[in-house]
């Protein structure tokens, strides 16, 4: 078997990679695409687990802006990273995964509770686990469950699949003189603000050591070569 640099992993997805060239919503073409580069990866013996956001239906700190209550805003959001890992489930089944939607608040029709344990084992058997609605509280956000699932499982590093290709100085999209970095310090990422992830979660990661990998996850085989050991992206250690 193909030597991996990891033998388990946790991959955030935000909800905008699921969107395609749409404005909100799901691109079933890109979800066909990240499941079977998911596939992949696991059939080389590594254990992948997923968590997911839901930006690409509804954002609940948008949507507290505009006066809406906090914590209904993020509920909200929650139920739409549920939507999200139902569909992502569906599409990995469809290649022959078999796959576990664990849920941060019961949704025994739908999904699993999480319970750490039983996610442990799910890895060990060789199933994709989905974690749904955060960590089933308001005012963290996807982020900050993608470090606390990561750490409790005992993942090896937090892949964060992105629409750029890593960590830049400026906003890539706005600035074409922007640059990005190629590895970076728990600690320059608080200190300058940079967009990795929110200060919870990179905190977290720093306290506990654990790494974070920042790809583009819309070139095909990405995953795979990162998975392989290969330096693409950002490498936030």
């Amino acid at each position: 078997m193909t030597e991996t640099r990891y033998k388990r992993i946790l991959l955030k997805l935000s909800g905008e990679a699921l969107m395609g060239g749409q404005e909100y919503g799901i691109d079933t073409g890109i979800v066909k695409t990240i499941a079977s580069e998911i596939k992949e990866v696991q059939a080389l013996g590594v254990q992948v687990a997923v968590v997911i956001g839901g930006g690409n239906i509804f954002r609940g700190v948008s949507a507290s802006a505009k006066g809406m209550d906090r914590a209904t805003a993020d509920y909200v959001g929650m139920l739409a990273t549920v939507i999200n890992a139902l569909i992502l489930q569906d599409a990995l089944e469809k290649t022959g995964v078999y796959t576990r939607v664990m849920s941060a608040f019961e949704m025994k029709e739908l999904a699993e509770p999480y319970i750490r344990r039983r996610a442990e084992r799910h890895l060990e058997k060789e199933r994709v686990i989905i974690f749904a609605a955060g960590t089933g509280n308001p005012y963290f956000t996807t982020d900050t469950a993608a470090s606390l699932r990561a750490m409790e499982i005992h993942a090896d590093v937090i892949l964060k699949g992105t629409k750029v290709d890593g960590v830049y100085d400026k906003d890539p999209m706005k600035d074409k003189d922007a640059k990005m970095y190629t590895k970076l310090k728990y600690i320059d990422v608080l200190k300058d603000g940079l967009k990795v992830m929110d200060t919870t979660a990179i905190s977290l990661c720093m306290d506990n050591n654990l790494p974070i990998v920042v790809f583009n996850i819309k070139v095909p085989g990405n995953l795979m070569r990162i998975v392989l050991g290969e330096e693409i992206g950002t490498r936030v250690s």
